[in-house]
């Protein structure tokens, strides 16, 4: 009996070891396997890469500690698995959690005042319990320090016309890229440099002044005249945009633009086929528009699509005023469907453009991509809805169509792509026709003329305004990007497309990849939690009371049995 008690004593005691050894190594190593479908759990490679290359202390302050609804909590828990997997990759990555309306009420009015300064503005809930209903604030951001650098991080994505779960799903959805692109941005040793081309008509800088501005703070942005240079480097210029030129730009100029590419260097062309707006249909009743003779048809078409000579009209798109009767001497006013205003939601899995809010186009024309073989690989980023149709120059603009209810039937050429992404090696647009200048121009920078590219990228969308801001000389005051005022509404999409469009021309990392993970959202059935609450309450708490119980009832019978004595 008391070689078995000793074997017993000793296998307890090995067992309590084990337990100690696997604890010393589990402080020591940090690992875990992620079973999740979705791998939620799981860093993008572009991330873990760019996170071990951290080489000084980032803190992150999350303003998320308090007492929240179940979302918010998860929007927490979410926020906390990927900081602790980022300190895991790096541990130079401190972080904590703070309540901001935590403290007496002068120090929160202190607090919300000096969020405010910082551009942090609260979210307002109303919170149900029972029968009573409470406001509550929360702040949903992350502020990120890397040494004397500061940046700010909006956890919580626009919620738009999607319910609370579904926007709070695709805020957690983003946190590994919001963060880690915030964290890229601050440690840059250098900005990069995006120049917008100037002196072909392109749009002002004060109708860009809202994007520049956002960019400014990780990015050098400036203007450049093209016409002047002889070349254009890409370790000079990290992206060219091409803001909708309305006079032709020089086969010089193109020749600059053409050897930037082939040399690596990265366009985001924004062109326009004609000269549009609401005013000259208002002055002419029946309008037909002017085609903007830019001359990039060729060189685009080399480059692998081709800008259709129509304008796009859908369904599915903002509206715009119109009188419609007198009523007390005062007109009276309605807005009504505007089909050349698309609003296009995009269903492409891209990075650039997964999950944003819907796009506000105007007067957007077709892009055609040319099949044919090479290896430019092309996406189409955005387009029109199902309920689309084309007017093919000259086509005549008329409110009156606005009075006559549309034919469904008629809108029924299908999606229409307006942004699309080509990548890969493209060939020349000067191939075979250098001229004797051109080619005295390369030999005096002492380089050569390229016939094709190193793998790059360009972007062409057939519309400029999506990007514009809204500018009051007498105030000086910039309005928000995708501001609709007919509407009294900001479409949060035209930022976004924007935006991802230009970090993902000059993301060296591929952080945008985790843009593009999607976790499924699995919501409890709230009728089923209401209704059947009592039962899955006992279930919780007995349930694992019963299987102990019935565990240590076989446990107690099988030692029994094992060492009693016959």
């Amino acid at each position: 009996m008391s070689s078995e008690r000793n074997t017993y004593l000793f296998r307890t005691l090995l067992i309590f070891g084990l337990i100690i050894v696997v604890n010393i190594v589990a402080g020591i190593f940090n690992g875990f396997i992620d079973l999740t479908e979705d791998k939620r759990f799981t860093l993008s490679d572009s991330t873990i890469n760019f996170i071990e290359d951290v080489d000084d202390i980032i803190f992150v302050k999350v303003l998320l500690e308090g007492d929240f609804p179940a979302g918010f909590k998860r929007l927490r828990a979410a926020t906390l698995d990927r900081l602790e997997q980022f300190e895991s990759v790096n541990p130079l990555l401190e972080y904590s959690f703070e309540n901001p309306m935590e403290g007496s009420s002068e120090m929160i009015r202190q607090r919300q005042q000096q969020f405010k300064e910082m551009g942090m503005a609260p979210t307002n809930l109303m919170i149900a319990d029972g029968d009573e209903r409470t406001e509550k604030f929360i702040y949903p951001y992350a502020i990120i320090n890397y040494g004397s650098r500061q940046t700010i991080v909006n956890l919580l994505e626009p919620q738009g016309n999607l319910d609370q779960e579904t926007a709070l799903n695709n805020s957690i959805n983003l946190l590994e890229f919001k963060i880690a692109n915030a964290i890229q941005k601050l440690t840059a040793k250098e900005l990069p440099n995006i120049v917008f081309s100037t002196g072909h008509g392109e749009v002002p800088d004060f109708q860009t002044a809202r994007l520049e501005s956002d960019l400014k703070a990780f990015f050098d942005t400036g203007r450049l005249n093209l016409d002047s240079l002889v070349q254009l480097r890409p370790e000079d210029v990290q992206l060219l945009i091409v803001p909708a030129p309305q006079t032709e730009i020089p086969v010089k100029t193109q020749f600059v633009i053409d050897q930037y590419i082939m040399n690596g260097g990265k366009v985001l062309w924004l062109i326009e086929n004609f000269k549009v707006n609401l005013d000259s249909i208002d002055r002419n009743n029946l309008y037909v528009p002017e085609v903007v003779e830019h001359g990039l048809e060729d060189m685009l078409y080399k480059y692998g699509v081709r800008l259709s000579k129509n304008l796009i009209m859908d369904l599915k798109c903002s509206p715009i005023p119109q009188v419609i009767g007198q009523s007390g001497g005062k007109a009276q006013t309605v807005l009504l469907p505007w089909y050349y205003h698309v609003v296009s939601a995009s269903s492409s899995d891209h990075p650039i453009v997964k999950n944003i809010n819907p796009v506000n186009f105007k007067f957007p024309s077709t892009i055609e991509i040319l099949k044919r073989e090479d290896n430019i690989k092309k996406e189409i980023l955005m387009s029109s809805s199902e309920y689309s149709r084309f007017q093919i120059y000259p086509m005549r603009l008329t409110f009156e169509i606005l009075r006559v209810e549309p034919e469904e039937k008629s809108f029924n050429k299908g999606p229409q792509p307006i942004a699309v992404l080509l990548e890969g090696e493209f060939e020349s647009f000067f191939k075979n026709r250098v001229t004797a200048e051109n080619e005295a121009i390369l030999k005096e920078m002492g380089t050569s003329f390229q016939d094709k590219s190193v793998v790059t990228k360009q972007i062409v969308i057939s519309d400029v305004d999506f990007l514009k801001n809204k500018y009051d000389p007498n105030s000086n005051r910039i309005g928000p990007i995708g501001l609709n005022q007919m509407e009294q509404k900001v479409y949060e999409g035209n930022k976004s497309l924007i935006v991802n469009a230009i970090e993902y021309m000059v993301d060296d990392f591929g952080l945008l990849e985790a843009r593009s993970k999607d976790f499924k959202l699995r919501l409890l059935d709230k009728v089923k939690t209401k209704t059947e609450k009592t039962k899955w309450q006992i279930i919780n708490l007995i349930m694992p009371l019963v299987l102990l119980w019935i565990f240590a009832f076989i446990f107690y019978f099988w030692r029994k049995k094992k060492y009693t004595r016959s």
